[in-house]
């Protein structure tokens, strides 16, 4: 996709921009990623899937893990250097330490936990408990004032004869302020 490293792969190969610096191909000679690939290794390809091998593969690696300047080991002898003891006890000693440490972490997680799930059901049993009070008192309060307007009716029934008693006391009244008026 790249032509910049299209082309250094053509350089690399030896391919034919290797002649002339940066000249440009044409169209038709135009190195392309899966040509430059097949110089160094196999290239299979089946459907949108490519596979690449390289050829001596063992060979870059050892390559690849020699430091600069230090020619790569002769005859396939281990470049590995041998480990030191002491090192690997250092590395256990630590390993021991971070498995401690990591123990600790974990019980500290696992007290929070359970702090933190107490005080959620903590929580949920007081919402509980608020809600079955709150439900127990808007009940009372139903009923006592389904009582209010029972004793209210009550009330406005025994009130009935008022009006008719209040017309005989204003009749009443109306007579006597006329017998009084008689006497005097």
């Amino acid at each position: 996709r790249d032509e910049r490293s299209l082309e250094a792969l053509s350089l690399a190969a030896g391919g034919p921009a290797a002649a002339g610096g940066r000249q440009q191909l044409p169209e038709g000679r135009r190195a392309t990623l899966a040509s430059a690939l097949e110089l160094e290794g196999t290239v299979l390809r089946e459907g949108r899937l490519t596979q690449f091998v390289a050829n001596n593969l063992e060979r870059r690696i050892r390559l690849s893990g020699a430091p600069r300047g230090e020619p790569p080991a002769a005859g396939g002898a281990s470049s590995i250097p041998a480990i030191d003891p002491g090192a690997l006890q250092d590395v256990v000693a630590l390993a021991g330490q971070v498995a401690a440490q990591v123990d600790e972490l974990l019980r500290n997680v696992h007290c929070g936990l359970q702090a933190l799930t107490a005080l959620s059901v903590g929580c949920i049993q007081t919402y509980r408990d608020g809600v079955e009070s709150l439900g127990e008192a808007a009940d009372l309060s139903i009923r006592a004032m389904y009582a209010l307007v029972a004793r209210c009716e009550e009330l406005d029934r025994a009130m009935q004869p008022v009006p008719a008693l209040a017309k005989r006391i204003r009749d009443m009244k109306g007579t006597l302020e006329r017998l009084e008026g008689l006497c005097k």
